[in-house]
């Protein structure tokens, strides 16, 4: 829970940044929390934009990432054209190998096509616990969420009080389309993942991904097997919260 503080901090940054542009709140949240915030990113498209914004305001900002075990080798690829090409240190979690071992052991490799429940738990294993150790220490943290994503996503605002880790949370692209993304990727000559261009709007761990469909959702390829109101991986099921300032979105 806030305390009044926080929620008064909360309050006033939801109204400065309402009616930002994204490069302005990604520029708001770094003279606010310096070090102390950090971009989480799966290094899609979005986070891809918010990286480079990122870079434009400090070079050294902290970029942390999960690395569940389970990612496409295309991931890594654009990991490291990151690197090269902003010369970003970016910090790498990996979850615990005996939790691994012991699910395994109990549910099998891919013990999450068989329930909600199973799915949940590996999301659990392989990205809650290791998120949890890359916000420690932090005051807030920031994402590449966008309302248009899913039906599980319609609330996010640009910054909101985040009551399941116990920080800030910024979206800098909450408003933004897809199309918004990537034209910002084409006019500043942003690195993407390869998968983007066979299919995939959205990408997670490997055997978690499939290309969409025309027409489908762009979310429609994670966890395909499950209905759209349970397709979220943990770190952003829980409700955040910006209160009401008269000023927001």
């Amino acid at each position: 829970m806030a305390t009044e503080m926080e929620e008064q901090l909360v309050s006033t940054l939801t109204a400065q940044a309402g009616p930002m542009p994204a490069q302005e709140v990604v520029r708001l949240a770094h003279q606010r929390f310096g070090r102390k915030i950090a971009l989480s990113s799966s290094f899609g498209a979005e986070d891809m934009v918010l990286i480079d914004m990122l870079m434009k305001v400090d070079s050294k900002a902290r970029i942390v990432t999960l690395d569940t075990g389970r990612l496409p080798q295309e991931t890594y690829n654009v990991m490291d054209a990151t690197r090269e090409k902003y010369g970003a240190a970016v910090e790498v979690y990996f979850p615990q190998a005996e939790a691994i071992q012991l699910m395994v052991a109990e549910r099998g490799l891919n013990l999450f096509y068989h329930s909600v429940e199973n799915r949940k738990l590996c999301c659990g294993v392989r990205k809650m616990e290791p998120l949890r150790r890359a916000l420690a220490g932090l005051d807030a943290w920031m994402t590449g969420l966008r309302r248009e994503q899913s039906v599980t996503r319609t609330d996010v605002h640009k910054i909101e009080w985040d009551s399941s880790n116990q920080l800030v949370k910024v979206n800098p692209l909450a408003d933004w389309t897809s199309g918004d993304v990537w034209k910002y990727i084409r006019e500043h000559n942003v690195p993407y993942n390869a998968l983007h261009d066979r299919g995939y709007p959205s990408i997670g761990c490997g055997p978690c991904t499939r290309a969409v469909q025309p027409g489908e959702h762009e979310r429609a390829g994670r966890w395909w097997w499950e209905h759209p109101e349970t397709k979220e991986c943990g770190l952003h099921v829980v409700a955040s919260t910006a209160p009401s300032t008269g000023g927001g979105e």
